[in-house]
Formats: structure tokens, C-alpha cells, sequence
């Protein structure tokens, strides 16, 4: 189980820092060879040896030049996380047009342009899987997330359809759900609060776990779908939420 993943090749998108960052190194430590595809400049974030490619998710050429040159460079694909994504905050009034277009554009048409980009590549691996980052939210109602809630069950849809497209052709195609994750959105999410010790402590306390989750716990898990001995799991969706979706405890005393 240590080297599952020996010989493998993958392509993380959004994976310069947060839970995408968490995937390459597990993958890496597991035996993967392991391509960073950011927006930011990954090269610069990455130690000596690893390899990285620019990508926007929201532009085709981008996508279709960094697929080509991260296939290039490993010598095939067996493995694709679809992990970049952006955040929105907000009601159903909150934000116009323009800003539910751009995020569906990088977290629902991002997907599609990096998975159409990596198919032809994937068909011809024996081991082929997709893993897209859902979440928690694309099931549950949580308050000021209209817009984000929205393209994480259009993600959840387009997985469960993906995989049922991909199977004839031996792709598999799976989901990951985390709850509220301990990662640089989080962060920046607390800096602009009026009081950031107290949003971060109510956001813990949401959690029937008491804490945020880790960004290596839902490595972990997307590295358990992507697994060749995994080869059974298709159209699966696996929650890392803390009993969030599930779990109804009572109030924390003290």
C-alpha cells in the first residue's frame, strides 16, 4: 500500500498550495510522478526535481498546452485530480452575473476542459481515474453559500454522468466532499472577519468533530479512489466532513 501508486503518472490541477498541494505529496510519497497544474507559478513553490505547468482552468488553450506538456513530460497520464477551484460568499442576491458566470466558469467548465483535455490520454492507461474536489455544501444547506453550493452540485452531477460515459472506455470517474477545510481560503476567509478568533471557532464548532479537516485526510481519500486497488469504485462520491452531512450531536457543553 506504500507504493500503490509506482509508475503511475497524475496531473493535479489547483495543486500549489492547500488540499491540492496535500494530494501531490501524498501521491508523490506513495510512488506517483506528479504534475502541478496551477494558475499561480508553481515551479517557484515547488522543491527541486518536481514538476510543474502553468494552467488557468478557464481558458481552453491554457488547459489544452498545459495537459500536452505535463503528458510530455511524464510520458503518459493515468491519474487526473480535478482540484482548482474558487470560493464565493453570499446569498442568492449577493452577487450578479458576472461573478456567477465567472465561478461557475473555474469550477464547473474548468473541470470539463481539463478532464476533455486529459481523456484521449487517460484511454490509453490501464489504470485510469479521475477524482474531482465536491463538497460538503453540494449536499448540505449552509448559510452564504448560494453561488459556491450551486457549482459544487453541478460538480457532483458531472461526475456521477462522467463515469457513466467513462466506463466503457475503462475510465474511472469518483468525488471527494470535504467539509470546512483548514487551507488558505480558510484564512483569508478569517482575515477579512470583524472577529477572526470567533468565526474560526463557530466554524469549528459546526463541525460535529470539533475541528476543521485536514488537507492530508482528504488527500488520503482522494488517493483511495485514484488507487488501482480501487478498481471497483466508480461514480462514488466519498465525504471528509467531520460527520457534517450525517451526524446530528448535541451542543457542545463548557
Amino acid at each position: 500500500m506504500e507504493r500503490e501508486f509506482e509508475g503511475l503518472r497524475a496531473i493535479v490541477t489547483g495543486g500549489a498550495s492547500g488540499i491540492g498541494a496535500a494530494v501531490v505529496s501524498v501521491l508523490r510519497e506513495r510512488g506517483a510522478r506528479v504534475v502541478v497544474a496551477d494558475l499561480a507559478d508553481p515551479v517557484s513553490q515547488l522543491a527541486a526535481g518536481s514538476l510543474a505547468v502553468r494552467c488557468d482552468v478557464a481558458d481552453d488553450e491554457s488547459v489544452r498546452s498545459a495537459v500536452d506538456s505535463a503528458v510530455a513530460q511524464m510520458g503518459g497520464l493515468d491519474i487526473l485530480v480535478n482540484n482548482a477551484g474558487i470560493g464565493a460568499q453570499g446569498d442568492v442576491e449577493a452577487n450578479d452575473d458576472q461573478e456567477w458566470h465567472r465561478v461557475y466558469d473555474v469550477n464547473v467548465v474548468g473541470v470539463v476542459r481539463v478532464s476533455r483535455a486529459a481523456l484521449p490520454y487517460l484511454r490509453r492507461s490501464e489504470h485510469a481515474v479521475i477524482v474531482n474536489t465536491c463538497s460538503v455544501v453540494a449536499h448540505v444547506g449552509l448559510p452564504n453559500r448560494v453561488l459556491y453550493s450551486a457549482t459544487k452540485g453541478a460538480v457532483l452531477s458531472l461526475t456521477l454522468a462522467m463515469a457513466a460515459d467513462c466506463l466503457p472506455s475503462s475510465v474511472r470517474v469518483n468525488c471527494v466532499s470535504p467539509g470546512t477545510a483548514d487551507t488558505p481560503w480558510i484564512d483569508r476567509l478569517m482575515d477579512s472577519a470583524a472577529d477572526p478568533v470567533a468565526e474560526r471557532q463557530a466554524l469549528e464548532a459546526r463541525q460535529p468533530s470539533g475541528r476543521l479537516v485536514q488537507p492530508r485526510e482528504i488527500a488520503a481519500a482522494i488517493a483511495l479512489l485514484a488507487s488501482p486497488q480501487a478498481a471497483s469504485i466508480t461514480g462514488t462520491n466519498l465525504t471528509i466532513d467531520g460527520g457534517l452531512q450525517s451526524l446530528r450531536l448535541p451542543p457542545r457543553s463548557g
